[in-house]
């Protein structure tokens, strides 16, 4: 897989920064518990609990984070979040009790949120240099890269948690640790900062949160990508109880149905990216993405009238497939679009802003479903496969409100699809 041109070391810098990261995640999540629950004598409700706490105390820091960025620049804001995220996990060593576990947990968390909070503000900063699909390809890979390394860290993690050792759960944190500074010192080393950002009249940084909070089509833009990331949540969160509980299907299935999804998403979305975005906009591919969610929600829900046995398993192999496609075909387009409709000297802000759009998803989902699912079990489809309908039907109207720059992979020959460029000296909508 070739690496779309940026700077210097940045074509292979950040891939390795990117799968340090989601191989890590991808370890830690499924152990993560089983860890603290072997090495402490809480429950596990004071456990879940405490981890739930960490991660709402670093709820508020995307739009700090994403004021540091606008000031200082994505490279050193990146590399103090994998050193955040390397510090909580040699903190984890030491756990004991709620105290030790709480606030390595909080230092973990508020790493990983500085990390997500300024990582595709630099790799836009080391994109925006591309032309045409190159830019949407940077997106297109890190999903890929992204989904590789998670998929891997959680297969890992199911060979530690057969061994079910304390020393091999400590050999995974200490990895983990470790990992984390080898990903700071690749960034730090290989990749170059870009300029320095864009400052106002009066030689101060822009005021990126008060032009956010007045760019209208932007917070709309993060409110109709919740309801299409509730889709990608869905899956981990719907898939496990649906299929065994719902369906009375194996449990193995469940896994043989997310490694699926995992290896189409870590192997195509490159080319669905390039494909799609040939004929269509940025926004046009969030629309696309939306529709296949809904006809993916409709046919798990059609799974309750098929009997148990090899032909159910068939089907739903199928269906997984929908998911995968509906991923490939928005992840990379929302990335795109979210970056290139930020102004250049506030992109650090409005990049963090739009992380609330995944945060409030991963918040939401869960109790959603149950809620839904406690009702009747094919209503969580219904109502999931509507929301994505309705994002599909906002998001194309919306983009003609951004910048048209933003909605088109446009080559500079004028092939690919968009809006019209605008006059470059008329300002932005809301900007």
């Amino acid at each position: 897989m070739r690496w779309p041109r940026a700077r210097d070391g940045a074509a292979w810098a950040i891939p390795v920064a990117l799968a340090i990261d989601a191989v890590g995640t991808g370890l830690y999540l499924p152990l993560s518990m089983v860890y603290f629950l072997s090495a402490t004598d809480l429950s596990e409700a004071r456990v879940g609990l405490l981890l739930t706490g960490a991660m709402a105390g670093s709820l508020l820091l995307p739009l700090l984070v994403g004021r540091v960025v606008d000031r200082v620049g994505p490279r050193p804001v990146v590399i103090a979040g994998l050193l955040f995220q390397s510090t909580g996990f040699f903190l984890y060593l030491g756990v004991s009790g709620p105290v030790s576990l709480f606030l390595a947990a909080l230092v973990e968390a508020v790493g990983l949120r500085v990390y997500w909070s300024s990582v595709f503000a630099l790799i836009a900063e080391q994109a925006g240099q591309a032309d045409g699909d190159a830019r949407d390809q940077w997106f297109a890979r890190a999903g890929m890269i992204r989904a590789a390394g998670t998929g891997a860290g959680t297969v890992l993690a199911g060979v530690l948690l057969a061994l079910a050792s304390q020393q091999a759960y400590r050999g995974m944190v200490l990895a983990d640790a470790i990992s984390f500074v080898v990903a700071a010192l690749t960034v730090a080393l290989f990749v170059r900062g870009g300029r320095r950002p864009v400052r106002g009249a009066d030689g101060q940084p822009s005021d990126g949160v008060g032009q956010l909070l007045r760019n209208r089509p932007y917070l709309a833009l993060i409110g109709v990508n919740v309801l299409f990331n509730v889709c990608t949540v869905f899956l981990a969160v719907a898939i496990p109880v649906y299929v065994v509980r719902g369906l009375d299907a194996p449990g193995w299935a469940v896994g043989a149905f997310l490694t699926i999804t995992t290896v189409a998403v870590a192997t195509g979305t490159s080319a669905v990216t390039r494909r799609v975005l040939r004929r269509t906009s940025r926004g046009g591919a969030m629309a696309w993405g939306g529709r296949l969610w809904a006809a993916w929600c409709a046919a798990m829900a059609l799974a309750v009238l098929l009997p148990r046995g090899p032909a159910q398993v068939g089907y739903l192999t199928l269906v997984m497939l929908l998911w995968a496609a509906a991923e490939m075909t928005h992840g990379p387009a929302s990335n795109a679009l979210s970056a290139a409709a930020a102004p250049e000297g506030a992109r650090g802000t409005y990049l963090a802003a739009f992380q609330y759009s995944f945060a409030t998803a991963d918040m939401v989902t869960p109790g959603l479903f149950g809620v839904l699912y406690g009702v009747d079990r094919v209503l969580p489809w219904v109502v999931v496969g509507c929301l994505a309908l309705a994002a599909s039907v906002a998001i194309r109207p919306l983009e003609r409100r951004l910048a048209g720059r933003a909605v088109s992979a446009a080559t500079p020959t004028g092939r690919g699809a968009g809006a019209p460029p605008r006059p470059a000296s008329r300002p932005g909508p809301g900007s």
